[in-house]
This record gives C-alpha cells, sequence and structure tokens, in this order.
C-alpha cells in the first residue's frame, strides 16, 4: 500500500464494486450516511456530499426494486454493465478476451458459482482494489489494468446511469463514478 490516497482509492473502488454486483442493504444506506467528508467543498467531496445525501434520502427496499430495473430487468436491465457490451456494442467479444488473459496473469478468475462474466463493472473495479491493495509488483499495474479494461468504457456506463430512466439512488451512484473515473484518467495520463 502506497499512501493515505491509495487507500482512499481502493476503498472507493470496493464500494462501487458492491453497489454495482448487488442493492445496497438498510445497514451499507446507513453506513454510508455517517461517512465525515474532510472536503466537503472540493469536486470529490461534492460528491460524496451528493452521494450521502442519495442515501440519507434511500430506502433499501425501493433501492432494491431501481437495482433490479437498472441491472436485471425481465430480459435485461436497462443498463447493461459490461465492458464488451460499452466497446463492441455485443456481449463476450475481444475485451472479454483480452481481459481473461490479464486476470489469468494475475492468477485470478470468475468464480465457479457466478453467472456473471469477468467484465461486469463490478468485477472490474473489485480488480483495481485488489491490484491497489496488492503487495509488492503485480505482474499487470494497476495503471495498465485501468487503462486497458476500465478507460474505455466505464465513464460512459456511469454517465448513462446519471440519466437512466429508473435511477433515483443510482443517479447519484452515476455521478459519484463518472466523476471517480475521470480523476482516476487524470492519475493515468496516456
Amino acid at each position: 500500500m502506497e499512501d493515505e490516497n491509495t487507500l482512499w482509492r481502493a476503498q472507493t473502488y470496493a464500494l462501487l464494486a458492491h453497489l454495482l454486483a448487488q442493492a445496497p442493504t438498510q445497514v451499507l444506506l446507513d453506513n454510508l450516511v455517517t461517512i465525515e467528508v474532510t472536503e466537503p467543498e472540493s469536486p470529490m467531496g461534492k460528491q460524496w456530499v451528493n452521494l450521502i445525501a442519495a442515501a440519507k434520502q434511500a430506502d433499501a427496499t425501493v433501492v432494491n426494486d431501481e437495482f433490479q430495473a437498472l441491472f436485471i430487468g425481465v430480459t435485461h436491465g436497462e443498463l447493461i454493465p459490461y465492458g464488451s457490451y460499452y466497446q463492441t456494442g455485443f456481449l463476450m467479444e475481444e475485451p472479454l478476451a483480452e481481459l481473461r488473459t490479464d486476470l489469468a496473469k494475475l492468477g485470478l478468475e470468475r468464480k465457479q458459482d457466478s453467472a456473471e462474466p469477468e467484465d461486469h463493472a463490478a468485477a472490474q473495479c473489485d480488480v483495481m482494489r485488489l491490484l491497489l491493495t496488492a503487495e509488492g509488483t503485480p505482474i499487470v499495474s494497476a495503471e495498465e489494468f485501468f487503462k486497458h479494461h476500465i478507460k474505455p468504457w466505464m465513464e460512459r456506463f456511469f454517465n448513462d446511469m446519471n440519466i437512466a430512466t429508473s435511477a433515483q439512488f443510482y443517479r447519484a451512484i452515476g455521478q459519484f463514478g463518472a466523476y471517480f473515473i475521470d480523476l482516476e484518467t487524470k492519475l493515468f495520463p496516456v
């Protein structure tokens, strides 16, 4: 672990991974409300303040229904949270194969009981968390992983979440996530 900023980034990726993998429980919503923002006037501080305000107004049952509408649906949700889809317009395409290659280099693979492909937004956020908290130097660095697998699509995904008709609580997640990914892009310039 490099520093406090790296820890903060890893925790932010962990939160996004959790919120994209499943609807938040009331306990998580209540915990979000207790976060103390140390720099509320900074651009990222404002995003945290907005997220906390959304959590204060949210009810877990309503947010669960919202999550279902956004990501599950009858055949699929309003949003399709997969890197291949955002990069090619189709599922299970070349970006997923490239991701699997890099995950194999890292010794990571999809859980056997998971139906989701590895290019799900939640899974990719979780890999970033792992890379940022890894001891030593991973074969694929956080910067390489971000540039190759997250930068090409995830900010657009969060922007789509921000304008999704089914989004209420998740609108704040969309704004927060888009801003965070933009910060990460500036941290890892081309």
